[in-house]
């Protein structure tokens, strides 16, 4: 049934907007959904996505197709893409990617996980970022002393604001609101207390995701982590490790590391030394780990070389071109109906010969995911999902 609310005779139709990578889908991920419609009943929403590949630098454990299925039979409305370009890089770009189309999307306000649940505390600090001249000098002071930048980013917020914030949900809210703040989006903001433990590594009722993929890669039973609907597609999973062989070739037949995104010269040459002696993708990653580097930076590093993803093409990629339709019910259709004469970029479901060079990427970096995959996806022809009331 479509959902209305009104004002002063006249329908409308909002949404509340979600950003996530459901790697996979947890009880924690049905949690925050369920808070969201119980607080907003008469709301759509809106789940920008994460396909293939994470910020994190990883394989998405489970394909697209099924992350999107998983997102409908929990009963989001409308899925739309993130594309690699953006899904794959640091917070900042993550956020600017998901936050814009949002923003197309004329969602009214975005919900996301936090481990403070203090949204004045991360607009204050998101503020503090964008206005205190300080800021930039402080974190790059924090920088030369050897830090990273997250632990440089930390110290100079507390040195300016003195509030801590070092959580990952928390930074990625701070993104999130400095990408509205910066651009003067309309978007409306709010968070929700993340109840499980990121670094918490042992299974529990409300374990993190991370927690999940680790037991399903030792092969452990998570029944009790993710609701019954997804332990069915909780198969063909795949890992970056399994990757580590094309990677291993990939590094030893390139003449110029140099030309890919985020690898600079003293992390090439010693990228070329240690691939030869490496045994597998996480020795690879323990090699290369410098101070100031996070294992996340360097896992992405890794992944844009795997899939030759070049400084030139994130140059040439920094906008949202297109929103791509991955799924949704009856109500996501009557969303869109209703928003898509106003749409700044053009709405893709079905893709034609005439394709835009980020959706190009997409494609190409699928065709690499599948290397590995029992099953194939045509993305020209699997997509948008719908799911039928």
């Amino acid at each position: 049934m479509l959902k209305y609310l009104k004002k002063k005779g006249e329908i409308i139709i909002k949404a509340i907007g979600i950003i996530a990578e459901y790697n996979p889908f947890s009880n924690g991920h049905w949690y925050h959904l369920q808070e969201i419609k119980k607080k907003y009943p008469d709301y759509f929403i809106v789940l920008v996505l994460s396909g293939s590949f994470t910020e994190r630098g990883e394989m998405s454990i489970i394909s697209k197709d099924k992350k999107v299925r998983i997102a409908l039979e929990a009963g989001i409305d409308l899925i739309v893409e993130l594309p690699f370009v953006f899904a794959t890089q640091s917070a900042d770009y993550f956020s600017y990617g998901a936050i814009t189309i949002l923003e197309y999307l004329k969602v009214e306000k975005i919900i996301f996980g936090s481990e403070s649940n203090n949204i004045n505390d991360l607009e204050a600090i998101a503020k503090c970022q964008l206005d205190n001249p300080n800021f930039d000098k402080l974190v790059k002071i924090y920088c030369k002393f050897g830090n990273n930048y997250p632990t440089s980013l930390a110290l100079a917020l507390k040195d300016l604001t003195n509030k801590e914030i070092s959580t990952p949900n928390d930074l990625l809210g701070i993104s999130y609101i400095k990408t509205i703040l910066k651009n003067n989006y309309n978007i409306k903001y709010e968070c929700l207390k993340r109840i499980n433990n990121y670094h918490n590594k042992n299974l529990e009722e409300m374990s993190s995701a991370s927690a999940i993929r680790k037991a399903l890669k030792e092969q452990m039973d998570v029944k009790d982590q993710v609701p019954d609907f997804v332990l069915k597609y909780l198969n063909d999973l795949h890992f970056i490790d399994d990757y580590f062989l094309l990677l291993k070739y990939k590094v030893l037949t390139c003449h110029n590391l140099l030309i890919y995104q985020t690898i600079d010269e003293g992390l090439a040459k010693k990228l070329k030394k240690e691939i030869s002696t490496a045994s597998n993708y996480q020795e690879l990653v323990n090699s290369l780990k410098q101070k100031r580097l996070t294992e996340n930076k360097i896992k992405r590093l890794l992944l844009h070389l795997l899939c030759s993803f070049t400084k030139e093409e994130a140059k040439n990629n920094q906008e949202i071109k297109y929103i791509r339709v991955l799924g949704f019910n009856s109500n996501g259709r009557k969303y869109l109906n209703s928003i898509k004469k106003d749409l700044p970029v053009s709405l893709i479901s079905k893709i034609k010969k005439e394709k835009d060079e980020m959706l190009e990427l997409e494609l190409k970096y699928q065709k690499i995911y599948d290397i590995l995959s029992e099953n194939k996806l045509n993305e020209e022809k699997v997509f948008p999902i719908v799911k039928e009331d």
